[in-house]
């Protein structure tokens, strides 16, 4: 196999790195790539009327996929939506119509090359067309919201902004462990719903929600791409989540989320052929701005952190773990930043013990190193995120995966990858 060299495409990640840090912003700083549309869309926007559309592409080189192999995958995601806004089109004292249709292709590096359980691409999966909400949600003037329809429940549960600074998914919004060990499901799967929240007290939120849990309209099932009404459904999902925002708006703005599920759905034993009722978890989410510059109170540092833990009997990632730190304003570029990632993941002891069992069965001597496997995946990403346009940024970063080969219960050295991310509003 062509083995691509590691020097070389570190330097093709430095060069691209220093391009985006002297890209300059140029007079054009219209929010989306095709502007105003010569006035039809402000027009529309006063009418209640606002269509919307982004793009998303992630390719990966990988330099070293932990048995000596090298190889390179590219996937993307196109969006395209509307919002309606019913003051504006009928009157109405609120509330606002969402519809949304993604697309996804391409293909996984972590599957085709590497084999590790945390995606090096934050975008593959799903690769097909589908409907990814048709929701309404009301706003009652500062005493909270309301939100039903089918759409993915991450929205507003379980979500951390500083997620938005890398591509791999173990430090994508939300903790991958959510979606791992339950019906749980994030954009762009969706799923029938409600929601609502109420205002405690100043910057203290509460949110809590009903979500159905259909197998069938999750992973790469296309035949349910536009039936939202497809059968299979094993249970519900209740969440409950607390939000804190301390000096939110602020140079020294906080946030600070814990939350809990509990899904109805049987789900398998793990490790046994018996099964049980009912999954649950909890999470602990957090991000903080440490510093903020006089002159701009935008740049500064943040740092960030996720904990999870979920039920010991069904989940195979039952322990949770993201730390990490992002500084933005880098040089003359104040939308620019520089960020620091790290995931781990534990694999479940009762998958451990089973596999441990079936090697026995098989007759393995146990002297032989496969009893002795690691039980934890770990990552560590650096990511520079470039604000070319306010509508187009540009993301290279550099992913050391340890011990890839964990939750498929084999040995492997540790991968090494280089990526780059194109994000596009239309």
């Amino acid at each position: 196999m062509h083995r691509h060299s590691p020097g070389r495409s570190c330097c093709a990640l430095l060069c691209a790195l220093l391009i985006c840090a002297q890209a300059h912003a140029t007079p054009d700083q219209a929010a989306t790539m095709t502007g105003d549309w010569g006035g039809v869309r402000e027009d529309w926007s006063t009418r209640g009327v606002a269509p919307r559309g982004d793009y998303i592409g992630e390719a990966v080189d990988v330099i070293d996929n932990g048995d000596g192999a090298s190889g390179a995958r590219y996937a993307q995601q196109l969006r395209v939506g509307l919002d309606l806004a019913m003051d504006r089109l009928a009157g109405w004292r609120g509330g606002a119509f969402h519809l949304t249709l993604n697309d996804r292709r391409g293909r996984s590096a972590s599957a085709d090359l590497v084999g590790n359980r945390f995606a090096l691409q934050q975008v593959y999966g799903g690769t097909y067309t589908r409907l990814s909400e048709v929701s309404f949600d009301y706003g009652f003037a500062g005493r909270g919201y309301l939100k039903l329809g089918f759409y993915a429940m991450g929205s507003h549960f379980g979500l951390l902004a500083a997620g938005n600074s890398f591509l791999n998914s173990a430090l994508c919004a939300h903790p991958l462990s959510m979606t791992g060990n339950s019906g749980w499901y994030n954009y762009p799967v969706a799923r029938w719903g409600a929601e609502a929240g109420w205002p405690l007290a100043a910057r203290v939120v509460l949110r809590g929600g009903w979500f159905q849990v259909n197998p069938q309209l999750r992973g790469n099932n296309v035949h349910t791409a536009f039936r939202p009404f497809a059968s299979g459904t094993t249970g519900s999902l209740f969440v409950l989540e607390l939000a804190w925002t301390p000096g939110a708006g602020g140079p020294h703005a906080g946030s600070y989320q814990v939350g809990a599920y509990a899904d109805t759905s049987r789900a398998r034993r793990l490790g046994t052929a018996a099964s049980v009722s009912g999954r649950d978890g909890v999470w602990l989410l957090a991000e903080q701005k440490l510093s903020a510059e006089t002159a701009d109170p935008t740049r500064g540092l943040t740092v960030f952190g996720e904990y999870m833990q979920t039920d010991q009997a069904t989940s195979p990632l039952r322990h949770w773990r993201v730390a990490g730190l992002y500084y933005q304003g880098i040089g003359t570029r104040s939308q620019d930043r520089l960020a620091l990632g790290y995931a781990s993941a534990k694999v479940n002891g009762a998958l451990r013990a089973a596999q441990r069992g079936a090697l026995a069965d098989t007759g393995v001597p146990s002297d032989s190193p496969l009893y002795q496997l690691t039980d934890v995946e770990r990552l560590y990403e650096l990511a520079y995120t470039a604000q070319l346009r306010p509508w187009l940024t540009l993301r290279p970063d550099l992913q050391y995966i340890v011990d890839p080969g964990t939750f498929s219960y084999r040995r492997a050295g540790d991968a090494l990858a280089v990526g780059l991310q194109v994000r596009a509003t239309f």
